[in-house]
């Protein structure tokens, strides 16, 4: 097992990484100083593939637990979904300190920790993520939000969980798309912030598709250590943190124009190349990272080109990300791998060319 620590002070928690954690989540809730009674939040496919794990673990430690299935589906992140959460925590009496678990991917852990933050103006929450993207990325920092009129987070606090609990296992239920919407957070991490994880990534691509749980473990510490220590230096998104959204201005845009039909890492992974691409006619990055870049990108199966989507919806979606400030897009852009900058000086017909090839 593996530890990385998110150091905010008062706030501060640990993130765990690896195999067979999940059946050991009552202890870790009893060091917390947690006992009693316990709410799970998950959907039903989750339940039925890890809530017998889960629920064993709990009640060895003599919890009270109820579960609060939610659908699948990114539509489940809304406003509408969260008072019926609320609803059926007031019918099993959850009190202030009752800790709310997020049994997910990127949706329940988005949603359950929304809910968390808001109901009883905040109860506590534990973050127990189950695909690779919330095991590297959105289980981490506290952003926690739901959609709104087709826009990908807009409603949302900063909450900061008690603990992460990320069980390596629980990657082996994954499809091989679901994994590779993964690694495009993981390459992510590698391009802002660490050549050397860029270049680990590289070498070990094939064990990584393959499921090997020590690869895996390595790169989902290195990937949660890095936005860890990006946290703890702007926990509020104000500076550094934008960093994170590399890829994810262009992507997120992909993510509403497409209505949700290409993934977040599909999304994501186009937005990384086409940053790249910004930021090589901007006389930056050069040639050989891009292809670097596109090559890694490949070998996890994902799309490194934009498919057919009007250029105009793209761009008015940049224009309500949430980095926009003064009216003016933000873009993180590659200087070298290992390394990028925040523009607002990005011309939106490069942006444009780019997006349709050119």
């Amino acid at each position: 097992m593996k530890k990385a620590r998110v150091r905010l002070g008062k706030r501060s928690y640990t993130l765990l990484i690896g195999s067979g954690l999940l059946k050991q989540t009552g202890l870790l809730l009893q060091e917390l100083g947690f006992s009693d009674r316990a709410i799970i939040i998950t959907n039903p496919t989750l339940r039925r593939l890890h809530g017998k794990t889960l629920l064993q673990g709990l009640d060895d430690c003599s919890f009270k637990v109820s579960i609060l299935e939610v659908p699948e589906g990114e539509e489940q992140k809304s406003l509408e979904t969260a008072g019926r959460l609320y609803r059926e925590l007031t019918n099993c009496f959850a009190e202030r300190t009752t800790p709310i678990l997020a049994l997910g991917g990127g949706v329940i852990g988005d949603l359950g920790g929304f809910v968390a933050a808001t109901y009883l103006r905040g109860v506590p929450l534990v973050q127990i993520p189950t695909t690779l993207v919330a095991q590297v990325d959105s289980s981490i920092g506290g952003k926690v939000a739901v959609n709104h009129g087709q826009l990908k987070n807009k409603i949302g606090v900063f909450y900061q969980p008690k603990l992460v609990v990320a069980d390596i296992a629980v990657l082996k239920t994954l499809s091989d798309s679901a994994l590779s919407d993964g690694l495009a957070e993981t390459i992510k991490y590698g391009v802002i912030r660490d050549a050397e994880f860029f270049s680990y990534l590289e070498r070990n691509i094939e064990k990584i598709n393959a499921f090997d749980e020590r690869i895996l473990e390595t790169v989902v510490f290195c990937s949660a250590k890095i936005k860890g220590e990006v946290v703890a230096k702007d926990e509020t998104d104000l500076g550094l943190r934008n960093i994170l959204n590399y890829g994810h201005t262009i992507g997120h845009a992909i993510e509403s124009v497409s209505n949700f039909g290409i993934s977040h890492g599909q999304a994501i992974a186009i937005g990384m190349v086409a940053a790249a691409k910004i930021s090589n006619r901007l006389g930056m990055l050069p040639n050989a990272d891009i292809t670097r870049l596109k090559n890694l990108i490949a070998r996890t199966g994902l799309p490194t080109e934009l498919p057919r989507l009007e250029l105009a919806g793209l761009t008015q979606a940049m224009k309500h990300d949430k980095k926009v400030l003064l009216g003016r897009i933000r873009f993180v852009l590659p200087r070298i791998i290992g390394e990028v900058f925040i523009t607002d000086e990005v011309p939106i017909s490069l942006v444009e060319q780019v997006l349709l090839g050119g």
